[in-house]
């Protein structure tokens, strides 16, 4: 595992992050691991969320061929609207 030192953070977001941690009842270390974690994607974060996109647009297509000719709901709505 790698170890990461940061220098020169400014005091006010020192104690803000002092104080997330210790809300957490974690290290400050700690708490920049799990902050570092839920921000930065990972290679394998970027291949899934590029799949998950994929897949809803696969998903809206066959939406679409589905339509037919009624219209959904939704449509006949935005026409009642307009009348």
């Amino acid at each position: 595992m790698a170890t990461l030192y940061v220098e020169n953070v400014p005091l006010e977001l020192y104690e803000a992050l002092r104080k997330r941690a210790r809300a957490r009842d974690r290290s400050i270390a700690a708490e920049v691991l799990a902050l570092l974690e839920e921000n930065i994607p990972t290679e394998k974060e970027l291949k899934a969320r590029k799949e998950f996109l994929r897949k809803v647009g696969r998903m809206r297509e066959r939406k679409k061929q589905a339509r037919g000719i009624s219209p959904s709901t939704e449509e006949m709505q935005r026409d009642d609207r307009t009348r």
